[in-house]
């Protein structure tokens, strides 16, 4: 365990970009090595794989793929639980529900001090939940080896709370109501949406899985929140986009709400009124075409009603980039928790106020 090993398993809309990332900073970041778990075999990944090991990341995957691994030109260079034991952080990037399954068949085997495990999304009830900026401090490395890095959505969502209704630590929420209006696919995606397609309210308190993340995040620091959320995808492959409805106790102002943009980390604003013009930003502009803040508040349709009670607007969500942040600083909480924050300050040219 003497050497800082990151293990990152599955290739898809976040491990790849993730992968990618930690090969291409672990000198900033202080990582020795960089390896992947790919399960399956696939013409049509072949370039991104070689392209990955050509950054220094290195293969793993079951023995009896190796071969056909091979057989296509991509080098493995361990089995896949021999990656697994080897690491000091392990995260878990692959579809809903695996996570869980993937610790208690080979995580849970390697729990011991030093060592780390993340999952993504709406892996819920893998870990403590945690993303960047907004529970820090309820989130111990040592004790919580464990940990859940919560969707894109819901860093967007959680970020909006704290902005307009949780200032300076003091809870001041009534309610809130989101919309995650989502993209239907990722842009390397082949997938395809004739119309919006509505989503299930699954749970009766929160609707969607993001209210109820986010709640379960501000539990963490003993925060009981009033949140509810839906979901709707439309065809789009550009950003999600959150409209939220927000109500207060002690009356708020469009000034101070803007000023909390402006000074609160990693929280950004922009004039721009299209998903397509904010992703066009973050591929001239941000880290591999992301950005990386938590939510871009589209400043015009930010309106305070109700005496400064009630807060509406839209945000565009910097999916992929708020998670690939909050899983790097988790990563370096876990490798070093004591000096974490100094590294992380590589990525704050990416981190902008305005886009």
């Amino acid at each position: 365990m003497s050497k800082k090993i990151v293990h990152v398993v599955g290739t898809g809309t976040i491990g790849e970009p993730l992968i990618a990332l930690f090969a291409d900073k672990k000198a900033e970041l202080g990582i020795d090595e960089v390896t992947f778990n790919k399960r399956t075999p696939q013409f049509n990944d072949r370039a991104k794989i070689q392209d990955l090991i050509r950054k220094g990341a290195k293969l793993a995957t079951t023995a009896d793929q190796k071969a056909k691994f091979a057989e296509l030109g991509m080098e493995v260079a361990y089995e896949s639980e021999e990656a697994i034991r080897r690491a000091t952080v392990v995260i878990d990037c692959t579809p809903e529900g695996s996570g869980i399954e993937n610790k208690a068949k080979f995580y849970s085997k390697y729990d011991a001090p030093g060592r780390g495990f993340m999952a993504q999304g709406s892996e819920f009830g893998f870990g403590k939940p945690f993303a960047l900026h907004l529970n820090d401090t309820a989130v111990d490395p040592v004790a919580d080896r464990f940990t859940q890095i919560v969707s894109c959505n819901t860093h967007n969502i959680a970020a909006v709370v704290n902005a307009v209704a949780l200032a300076d630590g003091k809870d001041n929420l009534v309610e809130g109501s989101f919309v995650c209006i989502r993209r239907a696919s990722d842009v390397y995606e082949d997938k395809s949406l004739g119309g919006p397609e509505v989503g299930s309210h699954k749970d009766e308190q929160y609707g969607t899985h993001h209210a109820r993340d986010v709640a379960h995040l501000y539990k963490t620091l003993g925060l009981d929140l009033k949140l509810f959320s839906s979901a709707i995808k439309v065809p789009t492959q550009f950003m999600h986009t959150l409209y939220f409805d927000v109500r207060v106790k002690k009356a708020t102002t469009k000034a101070e709400i803007l000023k909390r943009f402006a000074t609160l980390p990693s929280l950004a604003v922009t004039h721009k009124k299209t998903a397509n013009t904010v992703f066009a930003f973050g591929r001239d502009h941000g880290y591999m075409g992301r950005i990386l803040n938590q939510t871009v508040l589209a400043q015009s349709t930010l309106a305070v009603m109700e005496n400064g009670k009630r807060v509406v607007g839209y945000c565009f969500t910097p999916q992929d980039g708020n998670s690939l942040l909050s899983s790097v600083a988790m990563t370096l909480r876990y490798l070093y928790p004591k000096d974490w924050e100094g590294r992380m300050k590589v990525f704050d040219k990416y981190l902008f106020r305005e886009v």
